[in-house]
Order: structure tokens, then C-alpha cells, then sequence
């Protein structure tokens, strides 16, 4: 299964100021084959969005869920869609 596919999550808890973005980078780079962005949004969350192989989508998933981020993390929201394209890696937004 080598099905391509965008991940869009909103992650809540307590999750700026506290590196979240740049291991969510640092994970994303590490799973390999991901492309896209974190960033922080004005009402407190942070919104991943991934593009690559389904499987490792779910492995950056299962990651913002685990007790392994840094912060606390109290929820995520995920959509799946079609990747659009136009990242150049994955970066910090």
C-alpha cells in the first residue's frame, strides 16, 4: 500500500512555546517521505499539516497522540484528503 494522501491535524492542550513545532519537524523528518508544516494559530492549537505515503501519515499521527510530545497534548483533529503538492520539505510555519 503506497497510496499518497494530506493529513491536516489540529492539535490542543498545551502546545506552543514548548518546541512543539520543531519535534513535530524533527519527527516528520525522521518517519522520511513527509512534506509539509506545522504551525501555531492565534487561538492556542497547532495545525500539521503532512503530505506523503499514507502509513507514514499515520505514524506522524500516532506521534501528536502519544504522551511523547512535548507540552500536553488533550486532543487532535484530523481530516484526510488528496495531496495538493507545492512543499519544499517540511517546515516550521
Amino acid at each position: 500500500m503506497n497510496e499518497h494522501a494530506r493529513l491536516t491535524a489540529w492539535v490542543r492542550g498545551r502546545v506552543q512555546r514548548v518546541g512543539f513545532r520543531w519535534f513535530t519537524r524533527a519527527n516528520a523528518l525522521e518517519i522520511g517521505c513527509l512534506h509539509g508544516f506545522a504551525l501555531n494559530l492565534d487561538d492556542g492549537r497547532v495545525q500539521v499539516v503532512a503530505e506523503g505515503p499514507r502509513e507514514n501519515c499515520h505514524r506522524l499521527l500516532q506521534w501528536l497522540r502519544s504522551p511523547d510530545t512535548p507540552g500536553e497534548v488533550l486532543g487532535v483533529t484530523e481530516i484526510w484528503g488528496t495531496p495538493r503538492g507545492g512543499y519544499d520539505g517540511f517546515a516550521i510555519r
